[in-house]
């Protein structure tokens, strides 16, 4: 296996959510703090880039094309690039403090988005699922929702709270979308990096970027930590398997928050990172509507 290289530097404040597209072979993911979605194609490194009025947190591709976003002010959908977004869900919450982070899809095509509290002074940050035109509430007990992954078998949804360096299990019932039975799945000790954005692997292992901590971490069923690898920025942010026999990692990472000194040592900080696994990761669902 060999060590992890920058394929894109591309200089994010807060890069987020690699996803892979497997149709066109394409990588996508967002600068929260630029308000940006990118995409960069591997083979032909040509790269678009748009840039919206407010921060995206989190993104799908959708099944008949086009894209499911979740921003500050709610969830939108827009039919490809650069098409207008339509409205999908308008914000309840304090869009001062709360805005959406991380999210995905499950098996069956529904598009779940956990929201982060900013003040970090109570558990507002909450789940969120979308399908049919409808929203229900999951959970609401974390400051930064992160990490959402599943299980091959769409049994397990993980979740985790960033702050609280928590990755959490649930019971996730694939046919009715229902998560019950909350329970801890993993916590890290402080200082030593905190989960934020995780994939799981065709295996069932969890990968999480382990942010302020310098590596993503592999992670077994039984919440062993089988494998850990260094990124060379100190800030990875998430974690998403793509590339052609989906066996590639890729990591995103976020520059805003290195100090000009950490800069002289991680000069790619912000990039999106590449590292050549072992094992394959899991195709990502799509959004059915």
């Amino acid at each position: 296996m060999t060590a992890m290289q920058c394929v894109l530097d591309a200089q994010a404040k807060l890069a987020e959510c690699p996803r892979w597209d497997e149709r066109t072979q394409t990588l996508y993911f967002v600068d929260i703090d630029s308000f940006q979605l990118h995409s960069y194609h591997l083979e032909s490194k040509t790269q678009q880039t748009r840039t919206f009025n407010e921060e995206i947190g989190c993104f799908s591709l959708a099944e008949n094309g086009g894209f499911i976003a979740a921003f500050r002010t709610g969830v939108y959908t827009f039919s490809d690039f650069n098409a207008p977004l339509t409205p999908y869900w308008l914000a309840t919450y304090d869009q001062k403090t709360t805005r959406f982070n991380d999210g995905r899809c499950d098996a069956k095509g529904r598009f779940l988005a956990g929201t982060m509290y900013s003040p970090k002074d109570a558990f507002k940050g909450a789940l969120h699922q979308f399908s049919q035109g409808k929203e229900k509430l999951i959970d609401q007990a974390a400051w930064t929702s992160n990490g959402l992954a599943f299980s091959p078998d769409s049994s397990i949804m993980y979740y985790s709270d960033t702050p609280n360096h928590i990755v959490y299990q649930f019971d996730y019932d694939i046919e009715t979308g229902s998560a019950s039975n909350k329970r801890v799945f993993i916590e890290f000790p402080r200082g030593n990096g905190r989960p934020d954005g995780a994939a799981v692997d065709a295996q069932g292992n969890y990968w999480t970027a382990l942010y302020q901590g310098q590596r993503v971490a592999k992670i077994s069923p039984a919440g062993e930590i089988l494998e850990e690898f260094p990124v060379p920025a100190i800030y990875p942010t998430m974690v998403a398997f793509g590339g052609p026999n989906m066996d590639t990692l890729f990591v995103s990472t976020c520059r805003a928050a290195h100090s000009e000194e950490e800069l002289k040592l991680y000069p790619q900080a912000g990039g999106i990172f590449a590292l050549n696994t072992n094992t394959k990761g899991q195709q990502e669902p799509r959004f059915a509507g």
